[in-house]
């Protein structure tokens, strides 16, 4: 139900093809996915066949559609990521405030823990900033990104979400400076839908074209980062889950009868001024058993490097304790979900454990480790281990020396 990202893939395949764009393929390769969402588009909702919102499924890789552009990221290495949407425009907000959306383009860069500094300025400096001015000077109004919840007596406005499960969130984490663009559609169909086409053209043009500029020093960042994060292994802390911050904000919406602006002064949950939450020591790596394969698999589709122990062995790891369980709604910024996470509190024990032979090991003295870490810490609503992906508590654990094992080689 967010046609417009799609038909303006399609327009900038052409102009990349046989347009103005075609001299930019001299020094880019630019990767279009125009609808990553086949079944939900037919059907004209959010979720995909299976009943699962895939825009939540990028750590996860319940679907396939989310599972298949893991492995496109993958293969492929963007040095940066761009998640056309649309957001909707009557709806909660005229229940809530009697009024409607008014602007053309919301944006927003990365906002989750343990995001490289220099991934968020690159989103942030190099991309955000002239994103805002392309669309301005084609009369195009523009905002951060905000939704609000389902329930009615709420009229807070938060910005997307901080956990490691968006596009942009996850491929952050994947050293790739990442948008999410979105325009005002869901809800009024076509409607106005070349006006919105267009918003994403120029957000889209103006991507490229900063990517163009700066492709040499992209490519500094990235190499740059990857070594800095591999580097962290072992040493130094890193933070488990972070929390938005609540302000005032100023808004502006338009009358539904008139069409007139309505300016409104809200409650606004800022995904740009984060409260860290609890810290935790980095880890050397991650150990999970042998009945941890799903996870192991998933793992290797993001990217990483997951090695399987050929001879038995033992390692110095800290094991996660069980202090406190329970069931509960997945939630995000929209609210609760009808799908159930596995949430629990732990205390860790550092202990000298046994590492069977066809157990696995995932180094963090890798470029994507901080993806590890959102996938494998337990504790938090995104976890493998919330979401049933890894069953039990007693198969991962973190090892915290540099272990002499024996491995042999996986697919």
């Amino acid at each position: 139900d967010e046609p417009a990202g799609s038909e303006a893939l399609l327009a900038l395949a052409q102009s990349l093809a046989q347009g103005p764009l075609a001299p930019m393929l001299d020094k880019l390769n630019v990767l279009l996915v125009p609808r990553a969402n086949p079944d939900g588009a037919a059907a004209g909702r959010r979720t995909t066949s299976n009943g699962i919102d895939m825009n939540r499924d990028h750590l996860l890789l319940q679907t396939p559609e989310a599972d298949a552009l893991a492995k496109l990221s993958r293969n492929y290495r963007p040095v940066a990521v761009f998640d056309s949407h649309e957001f909707t425009v009557a709806g909660r907000y005229l229940e809530k405030f009697q009024a409607v959306q008014r602007y053309d383009a919301l944006l927003q860069t990365p906002t989750t823990a343990n995001t490289h500094e220099f991934v968020g300025k690159a989103a942030n400096e190099w991309y955000l900033l002239p994103m805002q001015k392309a669309l301005t000077d084609q009369g195009m109004s523009t905002n951060w990104y905000y939704t609000t919840t389902k329930k009615a007596d709420d009229l807070t406005l938060s910005m997307g979400g901080v956990r490691p499960d968006t596009g942009r969130n996850v491929y952050a984490l994947k050293n790739a400076p990442s948008l999410l663009i979105e325009t005002r559609g869901v809800g009024i169909g076509r409607t106005h839908i070349q006006r919105r086409v267009h918003s994403h053209v120029v957000a889209l043009t103006s991507a490229l074209q900063t990517t163009a500029q700066r492709a040499k020093e992209l490519e500094q960042v990235r190499t740059f980062v990857a070594r800095d994060v591999a580097s962290q292994a072992c040493r130094g802390q890193f933070i488990l889950e972070s929390q938005q911050t609540t302000e005032k904000r100023r808004i502006v919406f338009l009358d539904p009868q008139t069409g007139e602006d309505r300016p409104q002064e809200v409650d606004w949950k800022s995904s740009v001024k984060l409260q860290p939450g609890e810290t935790r020591a980095r880890p050397c790596g991650y150990w999970l058993s042998a009945g941890a394969g799903e996870a192991a698999d998933k793992l290797r589709a993001q990217g990483l490097q997951v090695l399987r122990v050929a001879e038995p062995g033992n390692m110095l790891a800290d094991t996660y304790q069980e202090v406190e369980r329970s069931s509960s709604a997945k939630s995000d910024v929209l609210g609760p979900s009808s799908r159930s996470v596995e949430r629990v509190k732990v205390q860790l024990q550092r202990i000298a454990i046994d590492v069977p032979e066809g157990s696995y090991y995932v180094p963090l003295n890798q470029p994507l480790a901080n993806l590890a870490i959102a996938a494998l810490e337990p504790d938090t609503q995104s976890s493998f281990f919330a979401n049933h992906v890894i069953t039990g508590l007693n198969d991962v654990a973190r090892s915290m020396n540099n272990p002499s094992l024996v491995y042999e080689e996986t697919d």
